[in-house]
């Protein structure tokens, strides 16, 4: 190899090395001077976008490899930062003995090291993992406003372009610490910024506890309200799947549900479909379709709910409710208080939910009653309220022994007992009843077919399976009417004395017992006069 050769790689050779170094320098001294800067850029955006106090244990640059020549043909635009760092935590100004407002293990980010020197800095990629946000109650969270830096200047203008979040949860803290607070877990949450707009674009897996399920929503996040969070707007909607209804103690079934909503954290508006194909009541374990349409305001800080009027579908069942779930201050769970309006509801559909056996009724039904259930602990059957009316009619019983007795009651109100065509007669039942602690008392209870009308009144004690009514029965023929042969002429002469209160025949009943097996008879406790005098008048003929 010639001398001006080698004397030319030599050359080439210091130059590269120069450059290798002064690339790894040029590296070092950035590096140096950036991490600082970025460090202190980060905080005060988060200072100043947060309102708080913002703490942060690591952060870590991973600078590309840039020589000089370069740095000063591009300012560094193109060139990315990779960040990444631990423990950072926002809390709220003054109130150090709060959880934090965000609480973060990992995070990482990355930045356009052009867009640094514009104090505009571009960011990109932000990874937030084992992430808790924690949002005190609405009259404790310290009153805050948009300000500058605590150094008095204005904080960056950041555009940030996509955020991923892992593993994270929002707790609403109680007023009470000794209380539970109301937790939801995300599994992911994706951010992604919209071009010209404050708000971002998200999509979220969410794990419900109750009942377990997930969750898919998307929409539209945005801008955080430092000065209150819960003024945040959010809108979008979800997919909430394979929920299953077994973790609760009355009820099983697969939910399903979709849905639509707007507003703010503390007040959504939320409207939507819900259908669980096996709906069921653990009791009986018979499976009717229930599917409903619903409009509800929901605060999302602490769960209260109104529903604005439902409309529900059970089986070919079509009825309406109404209400709110709300928890108020003191109490440990929700009071629960609904409206249920069922103009035209089929009696197949509510026996075949609520009973175990064969039905033994069908009919319509048009109900109208009030559902609360207070914050009290106990069972739920045990604290249950009800306060309604209903009435049926076409009814017919579908067990044979019980309608023979309704035609022959039929046959005999008609004063025709021995008529085999008054046969599979319909009834009427209406009444208005109130349960509380277990008993179902009914103001009046009246019972009809063709010829018959039973009107009574009393209680059922849940509890006890024990029935105590007390009433009349009114024929519209005679005593003698109902009956055949000598016996239809020998009691004639006391017909006067039952026929009253514009019945042919008037009579004090009383229907004691088990529901099983109530025992029908007359009330002879009621010391009726009528009937004394008709006994009397029959025992001297």
């Amino acid at each position: 190899m010639s001398r001006r050769k080698k004397i030319w790689l030599t050359i080439l050779g210091s130059l590269f090395l120069a450059g290798v170094a002064g690339i790894y320098i040029t590296t070092s001294i950035l590096a140096k001077k950036i991490e600082p800067f970025l460090r202190d850029q980060a905080i005060a955006y988060l200072r100043d976008r947060f309102q708080s106090e913002v703490e942060l244990a690591a952060l870590r640059l991973k600078i590309p490899k840039l020589s000089p020549l370069q740095l000063y043909r591009t300012r560094g635009v193109g060139s990315i930062v990779r960040v990444t760092g631990d423990g950072l935590s926002l809390k709220w100004h003054g109130e150090a003995h709060r959880a934090p407002l965000f609480a973060i293990g990992k995070f990482s980010f990355e930045v356009d090291l052009g867009s640094l020197w514009d104090r505009k800095p571009i960011v990109r990629h932000i990874a937030l993992d084992n992430m808790t946000i924690a949002i005190p109650p609405k009259d404790e969270r310290p009153s805050m406003k948009q300000s500058e830096t605590q150094t008095g200047q204005p904080g960056p203008k950041t555009t940030i372009e996509d955020v991923v979040i892992r593993r994270a949860k929002l707790t609403i803290l109680p007023k009470d610490a000794s209380k539970k607070p109301l937790d939801f877990d995300i599994a992911e949450l994706k951010l992604t910024a919209k071009p010209g707009q404050p708000a971002m674009h998200y999509d979220a897996k969410l794990t419900n506890p109750k009942p377990p399920g997930e969750i898919d929503s998307s929409g539209d996040f945005g801008p955080w309200n430092a000065g209150e969070p819960g003024g945040t707007p959010l809108s979008g909607q979800y997919i909430f799947n394979n929920a299953d209804l077994g973790i609760f103690s009355g009820i099983a079934g697969i939910l399903h549900s979709t849905g639509k909503f707007s507003g703010t954290l503390d007040e959504l508006n939320v409207t939507g479909e819900a259908e669980v194909p096996d709906f069921r009541l653990k009791m009986s374990g018979n499976r009717v379709p229930l599917k409903t349409q619903f409009e509800a305001l929901v605060d999302g800080t602490n769960g209260n709910t109104v529903l604005q009027p439902v409309k529900a579908l059970l089986g070919s069942t079509r009825f309406t409710t109404s209400g709110a779930i709300i928890k108020h201050e003191g109490d440990k769970r929700r009071d629960i208080t609904l409206d249920v309006l069922m103009p035209k509801g089929n009696m197949r559909d509510l026996l075949r939910l609520a009973t175990k056996g064969p039905l033994f009724m069908e009919g319509m039904i048009n109900l109208k009653t009030r559902v609360a259930i207070p914050p009290l602990t106990g069972r739920v059957k045990e604290k249950l309220l009800l306060d309604g009316r209903f009435e049926v009619t076409n009814g017919h019983f579908l067990k044979s022994n019980i309608q023979d007795q309704i035609d022959n009651l039929s046959r005999k109100g008609q004063g025709q007992p021995q008529n085999e065509e008054v046969d599979e007669v319909f009834s009427t039942m209406r009444g208005k009843f109130r349960l509380e602690n277990e008993i179902l008392r009914f103001s009046s209870l009246t019972f009809g077919v063709p010829g018959a009308d039973v009107d009574i009144a009393g209680i059922y004690n849940l509890a006890a399976d024990n029935l105590d009514f007390h009433g009349a029965l009114k024929l519209q023929a005679k005593v003698s009417q109902t009956q055949t042969g000598w016996k239809r002429w020998a009691l004639k002469p006391v017909d006067p004395f039952f026929a009253k209160n514009g019945a042919g025949t008037f009579l004090k009943i009383k229907i004691e017992g088990p529901s099983k097996k109530p025992s029908f008879g007359l009330d002879r406790g009621s010391h009726d006069e009528e009937a004394v005098r008709a006994r009397k008048a029959s025992q001297a003929r």
